[in-house]
């Protein structure tokens, strides 16, 4: 089998990420790069390593395109996503995006019609779903050896908030952080999420809630089979990125992200673990993941695997729980998650 040319649009800092792991994935024979900013993609591109695929950068997405790629992986601004992935439909090759589909679900579900109608094959980075943790809580949960779920946690904290002209764009702590937790939620336990009450709060930079964001929120989640799932989230987390889910059950319970990175500690006397340090940013945390999602898009590119990326239609459907979190985080009431419903699928 030859091995591919794919393409990456955007190579900010998770597009530089995107970047350095497609180059040294195991089937990529060249990866062409191109950004807003040529120069930022020059630099990118004289960054990578020297033993991966051979790297260019092209002027611009439609000469991208005409280079001849096998693939196009998406990881510029939210806004772009929509064109970038018609554009790489259009050109009739697979291509995976970074989450969101687009910047909201009104946006995305054209998006999803599109990529219907043209029998377009589209994944999108909800990179979790390749972490080995997560993967073996699904595995433990399918095999029955947790029985029924009575509660979910989870939780995703970062230790600093990024800077706030990001936050007045990102579409709140739902939409930005937590769409991960719904999203893992749904894959784990294969059940919908009908209902969400969302509370939040503002007790650190005070801009943050001027641009109509919360430093701090908590989602209670009923699912269709009424199990109960506690959603978390936080920008100042000052012990480190802190992001896990426990599944509780009626015959066992397990934990993601228990490990000796954890970002907490313990207060009972004269225990050690975890002994650290803690991850400080999700790039640390989820370096496995990313990677072994790039591989997992190369086998989809293959035609040899890939079953695990998020399809569209499932990122979506998370990112309609997090717009339903988010009214009720601004309404103060619960709010009920409306069944996705796509012409064309």
């Amino acid at each position: 089998m030859s091995e591919l040319h794919l393409g990456l649009a955007g190579v900010g800092r998770i597009g530089a990420m995107h970047a350095a792991n497609l180059a040294t994935t195991p089937g990529v024979g060249r990866l062409t790069l191109v950004d807003a900013d040529p120069g930022r993609a020059r630099a990118v591109a004289g960054g990578l390593p020297a033993d991966g695929a051979r790297v260019d950068v092209a002027e611009d997405v439609a000469a991208l395109l005409r280079s001849g790629v096998d693939a196009l992986v998406v990881a510029t601004g939210t806004a772009t996503h929509p064109e970038l992935v018609r554009a790489g439909v259009d050109a009739g090759v697979p291509v995976l995006c970074e989450k969101p589909v687009a910047p909201d679900v009104a946006l995305s579900l054209p998006v999803l019609e599109h990529v219907a109608e043209r029998g377009g094959v589209v994944r999108i980075g909800h990179q979790r779903r390749h972490d080995a943790g997560y993967r073996e809580a699904k595995r433990a949960f399918e095999a029955g050896e947790l029985g029924w779920l009575h509660a979910v946690r989870a939780l995703t904290c970062d230790a600093a908030p990024p800077p706030v002209a990001f936050l007045a764009t990102s579409g709140g702590l739902f939409r930005d952080c937590s769409v991960h937790d719904f999203d893992v939620l749904r894959w784990i336990t294969g059940r919908e999420v009908v209902e969400v009450y969302a509370r939040g709060s503002n007790n650190g930079d005070p801009e943050i809630g001027r641009v109509g964001d919360v430093d701090t929120a908590l989602a209670v989640c009923t699912l269709d089979d009424g199990t109960l799932a506690v959603v978390t989230a936080s920008r100042y987390n000052g012990a480190g990125h802190d992001v896990r889910l426990e599944l509780q059950g009626s015959l066992g319970t397990v934990v993601v992200g228990m490990d000796e990175a954890m970002a907490a500690r313990s207060a009972e006397p004269g225990t050690t673990f975890p002994a650290g340090p803690a991850h400080a940013t999700f790039a640390e945390r989820f370096a496995g993941a990313y990677r072994a999602q790039a591989a997992a898009f190369v086998d989809l590119v293959n035609g040899t695997g890939g079953e695990d990326l998020c399809r569209p239609e499932d990122a979506v459907a998370a990112s309609r729980v997090a717009d339903a979190a988010q009214e009720s985080l601004l309404t103060g009431a619960p709010v009920a998650v409306r069944a996705l419903q796509v012409a064309g699928a």
